[in-house]
């Protein structure tokens, strides 16, 4: 799509670079998952961008897709990042980076279920930034294990948390950098990723709930106090970064939801006739398979060549 052919083959080229010694450090071009549980199915992919495998570059993309728990009380993690362009150990930052956010979250797996099935929104946002700055702050301690400036092994965050409890319908999101996340309702999309705000003041004790209308779009970036969740170890002062990004929203039967890094989300809002097809092709009644949601997600545009990470959510 776009205004002529893409300009890379479409298929895998050259391979990145391998150490005998480091090759577990090594990342598949194209990683594939999905799930189903209560209401939803769950498909999330990443791809290694057209630029990257023509240039033998490893796929800067890492996901994650994890459940903890049991039954009726799991809770699933979907966790995507994305290492610093041009930096040699971006892949190893976003993979550790989903690593450090998914063993926060599951060691405080039970406490966030609760607060999800009681909408405790204020105890959510307070704790789920504090587990993302700890998280991130891990970075900073590996960059200097490494000998590697800061801002060169670091990586944005973007995750969805998804109770298992099928009277369970919210949904909640938040991370750290740019990206995207949609709802796709009715065959339309809506651009729903929350706007960031440097200094919104937190909510007073007592503050009412808003109702289900109001929750579709939550921003928070807030100085935030020790929260109800597990704790990881302080890390270094942390550098200047992009705010917190935070947001929960009650679906609704047939939406489709859809979180993913700039890869997809810049071609998803610059190239009409991508939006149109996706549109399409994710607004039946029944979940695409995994091999038709990798077809679809990896549908080219010209001028767009980076990694592509995506999870949809379809509500039955």
């Amino acid at each position: 799509m776009g205004s002529g052919p893409p300009t890379y083959d479409p298929e895998p080229t050259a391979l990145p670079h391998a150490e005998p010694e480091e090759l577990g450090e090594l990342v598949a071009d194209t990683v594939l998952d999905g799930a189903r549980y209560g209401t939803w199915t769950l498909r999330s992919v990443s791809l290694r961008g057209d630029s990257a495998r023509y240039r033998g570059e490893p796929r800067r993309d890492a996901l994650l897709t994890a459940r903890f728990g049991t039954g009726d009380h799991a809770l699933v993690l979907v966790a995507m990042a994305t290492g610093a362009r041009a930096t040699p150990e971006a892949h190893l930052a976003a993979a550790e980076a989903c690593r450090w956010i998914g063993r926060a979250v599951g060691r405080s797996h039970q406490r966030l279920a609760e607060d999800i099935r009681a909408t405790r929104r204020a105890d959510l946002k307070a704790g789920l930034h504090r587990l993302t700055d700890r998280s991130l702050g891990r970075l900073r301690t590996s960059a200097l294990e490494r000998g590697a400036r800061p801002e060169e092994y670091t990586a944005t965050l973007r995750c969805l948390l998804l109770p298992a409890d099928p009277y369970c319908r919210t949904r909640v999101f938040f991370g750290v950098g740019d990206g995207g996340l949609f709802q796709l309702r009715d065959g339309s999309w809506r651009d729903i990723e929350p706007r960031a705000t440097e200094h919104a003041p937190p909510e007073p004790p007592g503050t009412p709930e808003p109702a289900e209308e109001d929750d579709d779009r939550l921003t928070l970036d807030l100085g935030v106090p020790q929260g109800p969740y597990e704790q990881l170890p302080e890390p270094p002062p942390p550098p200047a970064r992009d705010p917190f990004r935070f947001q929960v929203s009650l679906a609704r039967p047939g939406d489709a939801l859809l979180m993913c890094t700039p890869g997809l989300a810049e071609p998803l809002r610059g190239e009409p006739a991508l939006s149109a097809y996706l549109s399409r092709r994710w607004s039946g009644r029944r979940p695409p398979g995994l091999a038709a949601f990798l077809a679809d997600a990896r549908v080219r545009v010209k001028g767009y060549a980076d990694d592509r990470t995506a999870a949809a959510l379809w509500e039955a």
